[in-house]
C-alpha cells in the first residue's frame, strides 16, 4: 500500500485541509508529506510511517482531547497508534520551550521506529524553520538551538542533515 492511500494519512490530509502555517503560509501536509519522504528514505516501517502521519492529531493535549474517542477511525492498528503516543510521549518530554542544557538530558524512545520519527520530524522542523524563521522569529536563537540539540542527541550530524533534508521532497 501506498502510505499516502492509509487511513492514517487520509485522517490528516482531511484534518489539515488546505491550512497554512501562519508565518510561513506553508501547506500544513507539507509537514507530513516531507517527514513522510524521509521516512522511506530511511527505510522506515509502515506502522511507523502511518504513525508519523497520526502524530499531529495527538501530539498536544487539545488535539489528544478532540481526537480520544475517534482513534478507532483514525486507524485500524493498535501498533500504529501506540507508536504515535510513545511519539507523543517522547516528543512532549522535550519541548522547545524547556530549557536543556545538552543533548544528553533528551530522552529517546526504546522504540526504533519512535527514534526515527523523531529523525524525520526534527529534520523537517529545522529545515523549514532554517528557510522560514531563522532571524525573523522571535525566539530565533532558542529555536536554531533546539533543533540542533535534538539532532546531536538522535545522532544526525551535519552532513546527514544535509542529506536527509535533499530527501524531504520525495
Amino acid at each position: 500500500m501506498h502510505i499516502r492511500d492509509s487511513r492514517e494519512y487520509r485522517a490528516i490530509a482531511a484534518h489539515y485541509g488546505t491550512r497554512v502555517a501562519k508565518r510561513s503560509q506553508v501547506p500544513l501536509i507539507h509537514h507530513i508529506d516531507e517527514g513522510l519522504a524521509i521516512l522511506a528514505y530511511l527505510g522506515a516501517s509502515e506502522a511507523a510511517q502511518r504513525a508519523y502521519c497520526l502524530h499531529p492529531l495527538i501530539q498536544d493535549d487539545a488535539e489528544l482531547a478532540a481526537q480520544a474517542l475517534v482513534l478507532h477511525e483514525l486507524s485500524d492498528d493498535p501498533a500504529v497508534i501506540a507508536l504515535a503516543f510513545e511519539y507523543r510521549n517522547i516528543a512532549n518530554a522535550t519541548l522547545s520551550t524547556r530549557p536543556i542544557s545538552s543533548a544528553a538530558e533528551i530522552p529517546l524512545s526504546p522504540l526504533p521506529e519512535v527514534n526515527v520519527m523523531l529523525v524525520a520530524d526534527k529534520v523537517q522542523n529545522r529545515a523549514d524553520f532554517l528557510a522560514h524563521h531563522l532571524g525573523t522569529h522571535a525566539r530565533s536563537d532558542a529555536l536554531d538551538r533546539y533543533f540542533r540539540l535534538w539532532l546531536e542527541r538522535l545522532g544526525v550530524d551535519d552532513a546527514r542533515y544535509a542529506e536527509l533534508v535533499a530527501q524531504r521532497k520525495g
